[in-house]
């Protein structure tokens, strides 16, 4: 039995940065301000810095199993002096991958391969956590650098796709199959018995996508989820199936494991879901003792309007953990340190997830590490060298 949420590491009082003390106060005991290279524990792991690397989908999997190139992309992030690896959106069914280069944890086969990259992580010392994901009505694509259209057919490679009303994702999609309450209660321990397995291949942290448009964002949104039982119609029902996820997996991860929800805060569509409902997702989530909410937006309907810029989703996570008092991390269009750092220390965010930016230069965290004023952290084999060509 986990002990009661309010003992959790996770659920104690977010930072106190030394700006918000005070007028007056002692300088003396002034709290250091906390920024991207501030260490930050949460349950029982410990992560060196603020940054993370997000889930990025390789479409580069063979029934769902990591190779060498999954080794080698997240290794080198690691290598890379990020804090925390996230694996990209792993499927826990054969029918919840996006495509069929997806990432699989659906049997006990994908257990080792996926040991060998957490090992590795690990041993360079950041650490190594896992997005579990089941993409719902839109599964079934072909790769994107393929055009990423609808596999309609076996005979093409498809599947049947699923979801929480017979709505598809857009115009001349495969109307997604409704899951009748066997169908939902199969998806919760499909995810319960994925984390099962992500445990065994040495995961220390395990996150739960909830975003993106994918099976669980369909059921949150109003645009997607049209049912009229218990998981339909008002947001207490809407959340259900998240809840009923989240519920379960923390019942089932050790005390010391971090579990994060990586939610779109909003559909940037009318009538879908948004802000408002997010920040009571969030209360609930924290209940149920989730350690953290990833706040990204977007991808449920194709029509959405939303409006990239640099950091544009920062406010989003900012009033969560204003309005909640869960610990968020940013994500989307962050790209240059001061920023990232400026996120941290204003309190927009505990973490900063990046994406694209990881893929254009592996060693961002030790580049910010020495445009921030610290000393790069380089791993030893390349650290003598580095340091010996800049003397």
């Amino acid at each position: 039995m986990n002990r009661p949420t309010t003992d959790r590491p996770g659920d104690q009082a977010l930072p106190v940065k030394a700006h918000d003390r005070p007028a007056g106060a002692d300088q003396a005991q002034e709290v250091p301000e906390i920024g991207l290279l501030s260490p930050l524990t949460i349950r029982g792991i410990t992560l060196r810095n603020r940054i993370v690397m997000s889930p990025m989908c390789q479409y580069s999997a063979a029934d769902g199993l990591a190779s060498d190139w999954h080794l080698v992309h997240l290794g080198s992030r690691a290598v890379g002096g990020v804090a925390l690896v996230m694996v990209e959106a792993t499927a826990v069914t054969p029918d919840g991958r996006i495509s069929p280069g997806d990432l699989g944890i659906w049997g006990e086969q994908h257990v080792e391969p996926l040991a060998r990259i957490a090992r590795f992580i690990h041993a360079q010392g950041a650490v190594a956590g896992i997005q579990l994901a089941h993409a719902g009505r839109k599964a079934s694509r072909e790769l994107p650098w393929k055009g990423g259209g609808c596999l309609k057919t076996p005979e093409v490679g498809g599947w049947t796709v699923v979801g929480p009303s017979p709505v598809p994702f857009a115009e001349g999609d495969p109307v997604p199959e409704p899951l009748d309450e066997a169908g939902i209660d199969r998806i919760v321990v499909a995810f319960e018995a994925a984390a099962h397995r992500a445990l065994a291949a040495g995961f220390r942290l395990i996150e739960i996508h909830a975003a993106h448009g994918y099976l669980l964002h369909e059921f949150l949104s109003p645009l997607s989820n049209r049912r009229t039982d218990r998981y339909g119609g008002c947001l207490e029902h809407r959340m259900r199936l998240v809840l009923r996820v989240a519920e379960r997996l923390r019942q089932v991860l050790p005390a010391e494991v971090p579990l994060f929800v990586r939610i779109s805060a909003t559909d940037w569509a009318d009538g879908g879901w948004d802000i408002e409902q997010s920040v009571v997702l969030a209360k609930h989530l924290k209940e149920l003792g989730v350690d953290l909410i990833d706040v990204s937006s977007g991808g449920l309907v194709p029509t959405a309007r939303v409006p990239v810029g640099k950091g544009y989703q920062v406010p989003l996570g900012r009033r969560i953990r204003d309005e909640t008092g869960i610990m968020t991390g940013a994500v989307g269009l962050i790209t240059e340190p001061r920023h990232a750092n400026e996120i941290v220390t204003g309190g927009d965010a505990d973490l900063v997830f990046l994406a694209r930016e990881l893929l254009r230069e592996p060693y961002w965290a030790l580049k910010a590490q020495q445009e921030l004023g610290a000393e790069a952290s380089w791993p030893t084999p390349y650290g003598y060298a580095v340091r010996q060509r800049a003397k």
